[in-house]
């Protein structure tokens, strides 16, 4: 019985001790860091948006979720091609065509055409078609 307890008392102790809770202080909750201000959110906001810019891009909210990410076309967009090595980011389909079957395409025009449905070249060939939210 003795062991029992001694066993749940330890394993309570070691539960605690990884607990993702901080423990409790006086100052708990008026502790104000730069992320917790408007201004400093507006401030990395704009850096952002400047850097994004600077990089030739621009926000865009892309996929399900609307995550705002700096959108930057390829050089090589709409180059025709037959394999992701033609290309900086992925050969695609113009059309839909059966997986397998000998195919060209175009190289993709930036990163947020990842998102919807597609169809990849590689190798010569159709790939199968892929949806990403």
């Amino acid at each position: 019985m003795r062991f029992h307890l001694f066993a749940s008392l330890a394993l309570g102790v070691l539960l605690a001790a990884c607990s993702s809770t901080p423990p409790a202080s006086e100052d708990a909750g008026t502790v104000a860091t730069a992320a917790d201000s408007p201004e400093a959110a507006a401030a990395y906001e704009e850096a952002r948006d400047v850097d994004c810019r600077a990089a030739g891009g621009t926000l865009q909210p892309l996929g399900r979720l609307q995550r705002v990410q700096c959108v930057i076309p390829y050089a090589d967009a709409g180059k025709s091609c037959s394999s992701k090595s033609d290309c900086s980011g992925q050969c695609l389909a113009s059309a839909e065509v059966t997986a397998g079957a000998v195919a060209t395409g175009t190289c993709q025009r930036d990163v947020s055409q990842n998102f919807g449905c597609r169809q990849r070249i590689d190798g010569g060939k159709a790939q199968g078609t892929l949806c990403v939210d």
